[in-house]
């Protein structure tokens, strides 16, 4: 006489498919680079006059809309960082860090909101910076 099976259970490939997504998910973290600062860059914030007329240009067609860009003459590297249109003036940028590591050179900016005497100006804005410092071919991550 034979017996019937019966479903065998499936709680070991249940378990087996969560242990893999687990670790697939969690993958991305084991592989995220370290991000050592080897030193602080030494840079200067351009005023509109000092900025390279083509990058001025490529700033101009942005602006509009938050951008991040890097523009380079070979002598000098450009790290431009745009916060696109803001309602009123009064808006300021600072650079919280620019700092090279092993493969990359990291860059943050924080938008600075306006004082609130600026509010009443309705007057639309295109708040960006551009960070002049040493040329280096490397890869700029936006912080």
């Amino acid at each position: 006489m034979m017996k019937k099976r019966g479903k065998r259970p499936r709680l070991p490939k249940v378990l087996l498919c969560l242990f893999t997504a687990a670790l697939l998910l969690a993958g991305c973290g084991f592989l995220k680079e370290e991000t050592i600062k080897l030193r602080d860059l030494e840079f200067t914030v351009l005023s509109e006059e000092k900025i390279p007329a083509e990058l001025l240009t490529i700033i101009e067609e942005k602006k509009a809309d938050p951008f991040q860009i890097t523009y380079s003459d070979n002598q000098y590297l450009y790290i431009c960082v745009g916060y696109g249109e803001q309602e009123t003036g009064g808006y300021s940028i600072a650079v919280d860090e620019l700092y090279l590591t092993q493969t990359n050179i990291c860059a943050g900016t924080s938008l600075l909101g306006p004082e609130a005497s600026e509010k009443s100006n309705k007057t639309p804005s295109y708040p960006y910076i551009v960070i002049k410092t040493e040329y280096l071919d490397m890869t700029v991550l936006f912080e």
